[in-house]
């Protein structure tokens, strides 16, 4: 497969990545503090939450893992688009699944706020 370092890189820019995503979405959090709405604010932070977080495989490398956000673009850019599919798919799987996590945050919104 590969050697410790590519493997130690691919560990540190997950990392990062993670801690970087964090920090943003606290920053959009306090940004998004101003509208007045709940359900508004977390839909969109789970927008943000489904963009960026969405993972997809590699295809040149079983077991790695790309932002499908930026897998996606760049496939769609050089012109495959059934590479870019795959990042596309995963987008909607995850949509779903935070819809659904999102709406059932409503309803516990709305029934401890009673």
């Amino acid at each position: 497969m590969f050697d410790t370092e590519t493997t130690l890189a691919y560990g540190i820019f997950w990392i990062a990545y993670c801690v970087g995503f964090v920090l943003f979405f606290y920053m959009m959090k306090a940004l998004f503090r101003f509208l007045p709405f709940y359900g508004l604010r977390t839909l969109l932070l789970s927008v943000l939450v489904v963009l960026l977080l969405t993972p997809v495989e590699s295809p040149e490398v079983a077991g790695w893992w790309i932002p499908a956000w930026l897998f996606s673009g760049y496939e769609l850019v050089l012109g495959d688009t059934r590479a870019a599919a795959d990042g596309l798919f995963n987008f909607a799987v995850a949509s779903v699944v935070m819809l659904l996590v999102w709406l059932l945050d409503l309803v516990r919104y709305r029934l401890t706020r009673k």
